[in-house]
């Protein structure tokens, strides 16, 4: 996969032999408030393969340790920066570092299926049944 860095941007890197994520760094020192949310620019720029997608997870340990959150999806075509929104879901406001891992960034292979518009869908076992249906 090529990637492209803005000048100050961080490489992104696999902490293991066989991570699934790549890490992202961010480029600046900024606080993400408390039950706040802040915006950083990666500098990183990617072309993905063929019939993949970018998908940007939370980091498991400023999830579980600070109660820091993103999400976000890159889509073949895109070619600027990916920039991630961190989201603080706890009482504490959050300092992030230049530097530091912020996010990972998951290639995953999609399929590009066509739309066709139908009256009935195929009947299932389960039906309309939503939330909760399953039990606990």
């Amino acid at each position: 996969m090529k990637i492209k860095l803005d000048e100050g941007a961080f490489v992104p890197t696999r902490a293991y032999d066989g991570d699934g994520g790549l890490d992202l760094y961010a480029m600046n020192d900024q606080v993400v408030p408390a039950r706040g949310s802040a915006i950083f620019d990666t500098g990183v720029h990617v072309q993905l393969p063929p019939f993949t997608a970018g998908l940007i997870v939370s980091k498991s340990g400023l999830n579980f340790k600070h109660d820091i959150q993103n999400d976000g999806l890159i889509d073949i075509p895109y070619r600027g920066s990916i920039k991630i929104k961190l989201y603080n879901h706890g009482d504490t406001d959050y300092m992030v570092h230049q530097g530091d891992k912020i996010s990972q960034l998951v290639i995953i292979d999609i399929r590009i299926p066509h739309l066709k518009i139908v009256d009935e869908l195929d009947e299932t076992e389960r039906g309309n049944n939503g939330f909760g249906s399953t039990g606990r």
